[in-house]
């Protein structure tokens, strides 16, 4: 079946972080947005990261100040956008003496802790590390080591959020919705979108397009648009970045960044209380970006970099899970896949006065929210619209928590909630922030939160996800929404998935807004 639409005024292409934050940031501005996504909501890239924000310490040695310098000041207005899902962490370098020189790592943790202005985390120093609670961890002869700061994200939900906003703010956001075909008329661009769960196609219209692909911007321009590539040598390089995750290797809460003989780095990081996050490599990749996984060697390395560093071994059969992603890095031509820039390029193409086409090149996760000023500053006079920027001081759903101190908010929830476990309160309001009330509605017991599905998932939760952030299947909920798929049994499982069959048979009421 074929459905017309009307008029948009920007169509964005691409439900990862970048497509998400574009998709925000328009529609704050008044404009008429839809974004689309083939899959879920940061099912490729965007959740496949190392988790962190942070200014990139090692893209000093590239001499990309501009880069760590924007990604710095960003560290600063995330962390007060999104308290909930974006926390401080300390992270500890080892010293070996035949890698880089003493030297060479104090310049640069100075120039981290100065490039981005005024920082509301701890600053760099040397550490003893027979002396320091990471030191435990370590193998007895490293002896001398650094400590600096920088922050986590749960990345998957900072897209989520994203685009949570960008409906709330009037854009039409539609998971599992290709676009098929798109092409110019003139001052208007005529799209064509389909349905993936029901095969249903739309037309539609739009003032401007963004091609916000991702892995497959390229792809994008030549397969979809049937656009000849004005941008010359404008292309992705797409670098593989593969992670394991292990039982927990030591009991504090801090990270490290461990240093290869080959020159890349690697971090070791707390993750999701049991676990500890391994990663990542680096390698050029050729092959299909919806199909892809951690190699044999990529866990060889890994393991071996740990086992360089840690008392405790880990080898391929301690993983628990692992995880692979393509970052559609901007081909700047660099040797080596580590050495690639982690920076973005934007490319206008208005074609006399035609409707305008603008595709992103590259980027990182810590620097999507002025890479989306930087797109919208680039339509505007395309568009008619005045250059408005607005995203840096407002918060992001849920992180409208008092002083943005997550640590001194979380007691009044234990004291307005009682009868929420402590645990479960933790992972609530790290998850939701504000929007736990939202959640838990009326609530007065677990027995209010509806039916309880096994390891503390309840109805209530699903009937959230589905309502407000766009869950359609188990895996929604327990990889992207949550890491929930690292601590549920298999029974829990069955039964997560047995509801969500039983959803779609039976469809939730319309969609409405989840900031009451």
């Amino acid at each position: 079946m074929t459905t017309e639409n009307a008029t948009y005024d920007l169509v964005v292409v691409g439900g990862g972080i970048n497509g998400a934050g574009i998709a925000r940031d328009a529609a704050g501005r008044g404009l008429r947005v839809l974004l689309c996504e083939r899959d879920d909501l940061a099912a490729h890239t965007s959740s496949a990261s190392t988790k962190l924000i942070h200014g990139g310490l090692r893209y000093l040695e590239y001499y990309e100040f501009g880069l760590v310098r924007k990604a710095l000041r960003e560290r600063e207005v995330l962390l007060r956008a999104a308290p909930h899902i974006i926390w401080p962490m300390r992270f500890v370098m080892p010293h070996t003496r035949n890698l880089r020189p003493r030297w060479m790592i104090r310049t640069g943790l100075f120039l981290y802790d100065h490039l981005g202005g005024r920082s509301s985390l701890a600053r760099s120093g040397a550490i003893k590390l027979q002396a320091h609670d990471a030191g435990k961890a370590l193998h007895g002869d490293f002896r001398d080591g650094y400590i600096y700061s920088d922050c986590w994200v749960q990345d998957s939900r900072l897209v989520t959020l994203n685009a949570l906003d960008a409906a709330e703010r009037g854009a039409d956001i539609r998971p599992r919705t290709s676009c098929t075909g798109a092409r110019r008329a003139g001052d208007r661009w005529h799209v064509e979108l389909r349905d993936e769960t029901s095969g249903d196609t739309t037309n539609l219209t739009a003032r401007a397009l963004v091609n916000a692909a991702g892995p497959w911007v390229s792809s994008f321009l030549q397969s979809i648009t049937g656009e000849q590539q004005r941008q010359g040598d404008k292309q992705v390089r797409l670098v593989k970045g593969s992670h394991l995750v292990v039982p927990r290797l030591f009991d504090h809460d801090q990270a490290y960044l461990l240093q290869n003989p080959d020159g890349r780095v690697v971090f070791v990081i707390p993750y999701e209380h049991d676990y500890t996050l391994i990663g990542t490599t680096d390698e050029l990749f050729a092959g299909d970006p919806g199909k892809i996984a951690i190699s044999a060697e990529e866990t060889t390395y890994l393991c071996e970099t740990v086992g360089r560093y840690f008392r405790r071994t880990v080898t391929p059969d301690d993983v628990v899970w692992s995880y692979a992603g393509v970052r559609p890095l901007y081909d700047d031509h660099a040797a080596e896949a580590s050495a690639v820039t982690r920076d973005y390029v934007l490319d206008l193409d208005t074609r006399d006065g035609e409707a305008p086409l603008l595709s992103v090149f590259g980027g990182k996760i810590t620097t999507y929210r002025t890479l989306a000023e930087d797109v919208l500053a680039q339509l505007a006079a395309p568009l008619g619209i005045t250059d408005r920027r607005w995203t840096a001081a407002t918060t992001l759903p849920g992180g409208d928590i008092p002083d943005a101190d997550f640590d001194a908010w979380l007691p009044t929830l234990a004291q307005r909630y009682p009868f929420i476990p402590e645990g479960l309160l933790w992972r609530y309001a790290r998850n939701y922030g504000t929007r736990i009330h939202t959640l838990l509605g009326d609530a007065r017991s677990l027995d209010d939160l509806g039916a309880h599905l096994g390891d503390g998932i309840y109805a209530a939760e699903l009937e959230y996800l589905v309502r407000y952030e766009w869950a359609r299947t188990a895996e929604d909920v327990l990889w992207r929404r949550s890491r929930m798929g690292l601590h549920i049994t298999e029974d829990t499982g069955c039964t997560l998935h047995a509801w969500f069959a039983h959803r779609t048979e039976h469809p939730p009421a319309a969609r409405r807004s989840a900031s009451g």
